[in-house]
């Protein structure tokens, strides 16, 4: 067995065909996966107290949603498939999260899917698969849909 891990930027169930080819590509190798599931949070330092309290409660609200119906399966079909996986729940920019898990972890490889849209968005501000080839410190695979 190997000593490898990837690291799997997984969104949700939309996005199973990034997890089904990083599971396969284990499977193979012998490597471990990491699925990080990332919710998009930028802190705001002009709240009351009275409003980062319900914005904490609302993010654990959703960490806990986003735990149960998205990471847990997730990590459940990787190891129902024979791959050791485990996976976790971030807040913040994806990029700049999935880069620093893949270099706390030492991976060997990423794998993050890409939507079959071609928003104008996607294209003026960058997408997440664009910006982990530009920046990712190890091999990207980057997975149509």
């Amino acid at each position: 067995m190997s000593n490898e891990t990837y690291v799997v930027a997984y969104e949700d169930s939309e996005g199973q065909h990034v997890l089904d080819y990083a599971v396969e590509q284990a499977k193979k190798s012998g490597a471990s996966l990491y699925i990080i599931h990332v919710l998009e949070w930028s802190p705001y330092a002009f709240l009351t107290p009275q409003e980062l309290e319900e914005r904490h409660k609302r993010r654990s609200e959703e960490s806990g949603r986003a735990q149960s119906l998205i990471l847990d399966p997730a990590v459940k079909h990787a190891q129902d498939a024979g791959v050791s996986a485990e996976g976790k729940i971030r807040y913040g920019q994806v990029v700049e999260i999935v880069v620093e898990t893949a270099k706390k972890l030492n991976a060997s490889m990423i794998f993050v899917g890409r939507g079959g849209g071609n928003g104008l968005g996607a294209r003026i501000f960058g997408s997440v698969p664009l910006g982990l080839a530009q920046v990712a410190p190890v091999p990207t695979v980057i997975v149509p849909q």
